[in-house]
């Protein structure tokens, strides 16, 4: 869920995110991972935009990976044989803080062959970048910030002031998701407005899933996305046709295991 919500997010507002990532604010648009494919493709965290001139090639990760420098490497050999004359930049952008020294890998080295990228910590990056540019806003509570409840009130003040009614549900259910990293659903809950959510592409999304499953087992997981994304049990019971005591065990479990 969380590589859907930052591709959505790099999508929506490429501006932003090469503005970050570049240095310089480029309209972007999609490339399918399907025009590199030698061999299938790990696609659910990657994300390749492009301009005439250059492509930006992100990949999300919320868990350190050994083979990140490799695929890395792999992508970008693909993009050249495709892309010969494109400018190509790549990052890696790690969302959860973690010790690993994989986290700070940004080469890889076989014999004489030798490939760099960007890696970007999110939790080393300062607060104040992510807070000037909408499409980064749902970034800025997993940043530098020794405050994230502050830093997330103040992202929720920013997008109650959003014109556009969609635009403001789809940060509001992205930052609503993305929080849920670092803090405790109830906290996110009192603070992010759940009712304009169920506005948000991301919220039909989840929603779509279960229609196209139908399963007990889908409905639950479908639940508890809809419980991150700050519903509440009975619009999540209402939404699954699961019942209220069923959402409430839910509920319970997921505040449990998730970060206080």
């Amino acid at each position: 869920m969380y590589d859907n919500v930052c591709k959505f997010l790099a999508e929506s507002f490429s501006e932003d995110f090469s503005g970050w990532l570049i240095g310089k604010p480029i309209h972007l648009t999609e490339l399918k991972p399907s025009e590199l494919s030698l061999e299938p493709i790990r696609a659910d965290s990657v994300i390749f935009l492009r301009s005439e001139e250059l492509i930006l090639h992100i990949e999300f990760q919320t868990e350190p990976d050994e083979t990140m420098a490799f695929r890395m490497a792999d992508y970008r050999l693909r993009l050249y044989r495709r892309f010969p004359d494109k400018e190509v930049y790549q990052v890696v952008i790690y969302l959860r803080r973690r010790s690993s020294p994989l986290v700070k890998q940004d080469t890889f080295r076989l014999r004489t062959m030798i490939h760099s990228f960007d890696v970007v910590r999110l939790w080393e990056e300062p607060t104040e970048k992510f807070l000037k540019s909408q499409g980064l806003w749902p970034f800025a509570v997993l940043s530098q910030t020794v405050a994230p409840v502050t830093t997330l009130n103040q992202v929720a003040a920013e997008i109650k002031q959003v014109k556009n009614r969609r635009i403001q549900a789809n940060l509001s259910a992205t930052t609503s998701i993305l929080a849920g990293l670092l803090l405790n659903q109830q906290e996110i809950n009192r603070i992010l407005r759940s009712d304009i959510m169920k506005e948000s592409v991301i919220y039909q999304e989840i929603l779509a899933e279960g229609l196209a499953k139908g399963k007990l087992k889908t409905s639950r997981h479908i639940a508890l996305n809809l419980l991150r994304l700050g519903m509440s049990m009975e619009q999540v019971a209402q939404a699954t046709e699961l019942s209220l005591e069923e959402v409430q065990v839910l509920s319970s479990e997921q505040n449990s295991s998730e970060p206080s």
